[in-house]
């Protein structure tokens, strides 16, 4: 599925973290919960499911609609310490992400995480991977717009073009669970992948679909990036026929 055997159209994946990577997301829920309801609130699976994919500042103001009287620094920094002490006694991985990760890095193929956590939480996953599979880390504390702005994939993308000037979105795919995270991947114009896990993903043709990462592998990735440019070849010739 390369372009050649020097030039391979697959050049990086683009890793979010919750719910894609890791399945934190029911650390999160209990977090978010402990702290509604030791202000007095009240909070529910489906006000929980609200935030999944959000930036934490995002999701710290729907808390504070819920009735945490605290700012919401304060917020992000509870919630953030408790799930990262519960990573520190275990690391839950999505099925099939590590087997796929350890594949693209004996390919050759640059992974960076992309996600809107903040660097302590993403540095503690990291931490625990057996090899350094994760070039860089684009956190939630070093963007100024979260999911599903683009801004965290254009920043994982020109960081990429540091040391491969010719590398576009189009030779790089994000592997996303969330709705915010599949905008966000699609408006930068990378390949996006959708792994719902807890909320469905509408219907998108600007996207595949998989329901799982178990099994899958690098020329599963390079079929996608292979098939983007076989469209944007057509594209521009129907483009100039109109011309």
């Amino acid at each position: 599925m390369h372009a050649s055997a020097t030039q391979p159209l697959l050049k990086a994946a683009l890793w979010d973290m919750d719910g894609t990577l890791v399945d934190t997301e029911p650390y999160w829920i209990a977090a978010e919960r402990a702290l509604v309801e030791s202000h007095g609130g009240m909070w529910s699976h489906e006000q929980a499911m609200q935030l999944v994919g959000q930036s934490l500042m995002h999701s710290a103001g729907i808390l504070q609609a819920a009735g945490v009287n605290l700012a919401k620094r304060a917020i992000v920094d509870i919630l953030s310490g408790q799930v990262i002490d519960r990573l520190r006694v275990e690391v839950p991985w999505r099925p099939g992400a590590k087997e796929l990760l350890d594949e693209l890095y004996q390919t050759g193929v640059r992974c960076a995480l992309v996600t809107m956590s903040e660097g302590p939480m993403a540095r503690e996953v990291v931490a625990n991977l057996p090899k350094p599979y994760f070039e860089f880390l684009v956190t939630g504390d070093t963007v100024g717009q979260g999911k599903p702005h683009p801004e965290a994939y254009l920043t994982a993308v020109e960081r990429l073009q540091e040391t491969d000037p010719e590398l576009t979105a189009d030779h790089c795919v994000a592997l996303e669970d969330s709705v915010p995270g599949v905008a966000s991947a699609i408006a930068s114009g990378v390949v996006a992948v959708g792994i719902p896990h807890q909320m469905p993903l509408p219907e998108d043709p600007r996207r595949a679909t998989w329901d799982t990462l178990q099994g899958k592998k690098v020329a599963d990735l390079e079929a996608l990036v292979v098939a983007r440019a076989s469209a944007n070849v057509l594209d521009n010739a129907l483009l100039g026929q109109a011309n």
